[in-house]
């Protein structure tokens, strides 16, 4: 990649931490998720609004590092209004990318979440970079690759990833 696109990249990545779209919570909303990266430290709570399989509201909140900050407010602006099934796509694409599969990192569905490519090579971060997909995965009762199959098993409520999850500030 080249400099002045990694760059480009960078700054985004910290607009999106610094100024979080669709941050806060769901009046009503209808699916739940919280999950945690125990080894860091993140926490991420996600909230959705579904009328049927659309996801007509998300919202998050918690506390992380820039990288899973930034990626939960990505995540939500590229996920609202689209169909469950989209979204577990998008989901699964994503998490594509962070493993380096061939032609993921240049499908242009994935919008500004390319920015995060550069996370790849840094295994340490990748966790916190998919926590965002983890957590929408977990609210909408969803695994690897399911589409629109839903888990049946799945608690409705979301439920918590992590019963461990660590509290305070990141070192990262």
């Amino acid at each position: 990649m080249e400099a002045s696109l990694t760059s480009l990249y960078q700054e985004l990545i910290l607009e999106h931490y610094r100024n979080p779209r669709n941050k806060g919570e769901v009046t009503d909303h209808t699916a739940e998720a919280h999950v945690s990266n125990p080894v860091c430290g993140d926490e991420i709570t996600v909230q959705l609004r579904l009328d049927g399989n659309q996801i007509v509201e998300i919202a998050f909140d918690g506390q992380g590092c820039s990288i899973s900050q930034a990626s939960m407010s990505m995540m939500t602006v590229m996920v609202k209004s689209r169909e469950r099934d989209e979204a577990i796509n998008l989901a699964d694409l994503f998490t594509d990318m962070m493993q380096g599969v061939e032609g993921a990192s240049v499908d242009e569905s994935l919008g500004d979440l390319r920015a995060l490519q550069g996370v790849s090579k840094f295994p340490v971060r990748i966790r916190c970079a998919l926590l965002a997909f983890d957590a929408l995965r977990e609210a909408l009762g969803a695994k690897r690759g399911a589409g629109l199959k839903a888990d049946p098993e799945a608690d409705a409520s979301g439920g918590a990833a992590h019963d461990d999850a660590s509290q305070g500030e990141t070192t990262h």
